[in-house]
């Protein structure tokens, strides 16, 4: 219920952004607060989730090595085990939902700004422009030389341009949070891993570069923040063993209110 109340009052607020075109420091104020409610409710689901899959894990462990146990009580094992996948899943779609609905994933730019960014899209090739939720994606395979996080002297310019439409006058009052993402291919090389320990360490260090190509560029670092995220937000479904897909190596740079 609480939740529903939650989804709500957030489209409720969208709803006032799109209709008006504008939003006041009291409004921004409000969907901050909001913001915050839904990311403690998601921690407290992924919490919940974690625990579900560790409980899960021991309930398989203990059926596969069953021994002396009765038909009825490996039954009720299998029930179990069920109902906790049916639970994982559904915990895993909210999550997701709600994530979704955060405001630095949903929120419409302005139409000046939306059209500048759209054509910087158009006119690079590993760029894609989300208009409905003020995304800019990076192609990781193209932005960074392969398994490093420099950022690659082709992908530079690319940068560097999208800076120049960030500090104009339409983009300049806007912040901006760079979040990195790998596919679940693990890291094989040694001299790589050792820089980078896991995915999650190569995709937090990518948003860094990315953030230091940027306040080069003229970005004050005040209006940034990085997010890293390895393989564990994918938009397309990694192939079986850890063989990864190219679509799941990405940057993506949010351009949100200030303050968000």
């Amino acid at each position: 219920m609480q939740i529903a109340k939650i989804m709500r009052l957030f489209i409720v607020c969208t709803c006032v952004i799109l209709l008006t075109g504008c939003v006041s420091e009291q409004q921004y104020k409000d969907l901050r607060i909001q913001n915050d409610t839904q990311r403690k409710r998601i921690a407290q689901l992924e919490s919940e989730l974690q625990a579900g899959k560790l409980l899960m894990d021991q309930l398989k462990r203990k059926l596969t090595t069953a021994e002396g146990i009765t038909g009825t009580e490996v039954d009720a094992l299998r029930q179990k085990i069920t109902a906790l996948e049916e639970d994982i899943g559904k915990k895993k779609a909210l999550i997701e939902s709600m994530q979704k609905r955060l405001l630095y994933g949903g929120a419409p730019l302005p139409v000046e700004l939306s059209t500048m960014l759209e054509d910087f899209a158009k006119s690079e090739p590993m760029v894609t422009y989300d208009s409905s939720r003020g995304i800019v994606k990076f192609e990781s395979d193209l932005l960074f030389e392969p398994g490093s996080d420099t950022v690659a002297p082709s992908a530079g310019n690319a940068v560097k341009a999208l800076c120049t439409i960030l500090n104009s006058g339409q983009g300049k009052d806007f912040d901006i949070i760079i979040a990195g993402h790998t596919d679940d291919m693990r890291i094989a090389k040694p001299a790589t891993r050792q820089k980078h320990p896991t995915n999650w360490h190569l995709s937090a260090h990518r948003a860094i570069s990315v953030l230091n190509v940027m306040t080069a560029n003229n970005i004050d670092p005040k209006r940034t923040s990085i997010r890293g995220f390895g393989e564990f937000r994918p938009v397309e479904p990694n192939k079986p063993n850890k063989k990864g897909n190219p679509l799941n190596r990405r940057v993506e740079i949010y351009i949100v209110a200030k303050g968000v």
